[in-house]
């Protein structure tokens, strides 16, 4: 069945009223019409299925029942990614939506290249948003991830966002440990998370990030892990460990 994602101000007294983008797709992309059943989330768990009942410039429809939604992931992971060039922010966004991510905070960090005015970067924030919400509807998830405007990396680490686990990803973790493997990733987990433990993954952007700011993340309770004996990429680093993490703590199985 027809998935769409809408904001939840848009289902009262038992009515779906579609936004204009969601209802273009359902008339003019899909050719769905009156009758149509399709299913409606709300992008914070709430699934609907809703019969079709206009379509047009804005599509109506009636709630007929609640619709089956997989549930979440146990484990509610932040990737806490370092704003990378080009479009490689949009890939990681829907990576780690796919992947069940429960946010995303942007940041700029000390290597950052790309520098944006304020108001630049609310509208790359927004641009996110959509992938994220788009993302969650073509992958099955009732729950949209948040995509948070970029702030900068020290600013994050002062808030000191509580965390059952705490992952800095960094190259220069291998070259630390003197050869014996204590910055691996299998020497650092644990055995087990509780269900609905939090976990924050840091990532830098192409350059890395500089030792200064590891050793403030470290300070912040971060273990400091590579992954290996490869340098992963920024865009491939982040979804990387998503997968690990939830394939040990959380649904992906």
């Amino acid at each position: 069945m027809r998935r769409f994602t809408i904001a939840p101000e848009r289902i009262a007294g038992g009515r779906v009223t579609f936004d204009r983008d969601e209802s273009r797709h359902l008339a003019r992309v899909l050719r769905l019409g009156p009758g149509d059943t399709v299913v409606a989330t709300d992008g914070a768990g709430g699934a609907f299925t809703v019969r079709v009942e206009t379509v047009g410039e804005i599509a109506t429809g009636t709630v007929i029942g609640a619709a089956t939604s997989p549930a979440e992931s146990p484990c509610r992971i932040t990737l806490a990614q370092s704003v990378p060039k080009g479009d490689k922010m949009e890939q990681i966004v829907r990576a780690a939506t796919e992947l069940g991510v429960a946010s995303v905070a942007p940041l700029i960090a000390e290597r950052t290249v790309v520098r944006l005015e304020p108001a630049r970067w609310r509208e790359r924030a927004r641009r996110w948003q959509r992938i994220a919400r788009e993302a969650a509807k073509q992958c099955g998830r009732a729950v949209v991830p948040v995509v948070e405007a970029p702030r900068p990396l020290v600013d994050f680490l002062g808030m000191d966002a509580p965390a059952e686990l705490r992952v800095c990803l960094w190259e220069g973790a291998a070259r630390t440990d003197g050869g014996d493997g204590r910055t691996t990733l299998a020497a650092n987990l644990p055995s087990a998370l509780p269900a609905g433990a939090r976990a924050i993954v840091l990532v830098g952007p192409e350059g890395g990030l500089s030792r200064a700011e590891v050793e403030v993340a470290r300070a912040r309770g971060f273990v400091v892990l590579g992954v290996g004996p490869r340098i992963l990429r920024t865009e491939t680093a982040g979804p990387a460990i998503i997968a690990i993490l939830q394939a040990r703590f959380g649904d992906l199985t």
